[in-house]
């Protein structure tokens, strides 16, 4: 009871857990009903599949990657912050995602996020208000994701799978402001990524170490468990400011890339 007054972390029973799942989420994984008027999941799952029909799915695959190599393949040095979409000007994790942008966009940088609202806009505003170069890689959602006005442009994708694969092919950091389910779906793809050397290494770094001290103390859990090797712990790098997330980053560039930046 003391520790939990002390530190103000609400921590969710396994009632509580279990209540919220049949509240929110058991419909939708069980008695999960797709809608009939146009519905490409109902259409999916429910006929039989042709090599005509998938090819057609591959091909417009195809042109959404096509799409984002073009546009983002003249991109200087970049970093990816990545961050909740609901948080609101003023708050504190939103000027922190703000202050973040800033610091890398003055350091030569160019920012990239998802394109929408919360750490995102804060973090391309950050970048635009310090005359850097930001982007934003949107993704059609039915709410919540709306293009944010502080980007140089805004690149529209439907599929999830080939815009993470944009935020990550074109980044030489990933910067982690706190977040949900995409955040996360976010972070440990980078770091698996990097985990099996299929990219980088590259610094992954998360921002604020309050919000993240849960994730620390369940990657400890999982290693007691053994689903975790010493080694793979600490796969990220937890700091409490972008001054120290930027010098990081800096530190961790080769001399030839480094000289690729231009400092605003």
């Amino acid at each position: 009871m003391c520790a939990k007054k002390v530190d103000n972390i609400k921590r969710l029973s396994p009632e509580e857990w279990e209540s919220a799942w049949q509240k929110h989420w058991k419909k939708a994984q069980l008695d999960y009903e797709l809608p009939i008027v146009e519905s490409e999941e109902r259409n999916f799952l429910s006929v039989q599949r042709t090599a005509e029909k998938e090819k057609e799915r591959l091909e417009r695959i195809t042109e959404e990657f096509e799409m984002g190599f073009t546009k983002l393949s003249h991109l200087g040095p970049a970093v990816t912050v990545f961050g909740s979409a609901r948080f609101k000007p003023g708050e504190p994790y939103y000027e922190l995602s703000r202050e973040t942008g800033s610091a890398f966009a003055k350091a030569g940088f160019t920012v990239l996020t998802g394109g929408g609202p919360g750490a995102m806009e804060a973090a391309n505003r950050g970048a635009k208000e310090a005359g850097g170069v930001t982007y934003g890689l949107n993704i059609i959602l039915p709410k919540e994701q709306q293009p944010n006005p502080y980007v140089d442009d805004s690149f529209e994708f439907k599929y999830f799978f080939v815009r993470k694969v944009m935020l990550v092919k074109y980044s030489c950091a990933f910067i982690v402001m706190p977040g949900g389910l995409g955040t996360l779906d976010e972070l440990f793809e980078a770091a698996t990524l990097i985990q099996c050397h299929k990219i980088g290494p590259f610094p992954l770094i998360l921002v604020g170490g309050k919000f993240w001290k849960g994730l620390r103390d369940f990657v400890g859990f999982m290693s007691e468990q053994g689903v975790f090797s010493p080694e793979e712990i600490g796969f990220s790098r937890i700091v409490e400011t972008p001054e120290e997330a930027m010098e990081m980053v800096l530190t961790s560039l080769p001399t030839d890339f480094k000289n690729c930046l231009k400092p605003l």
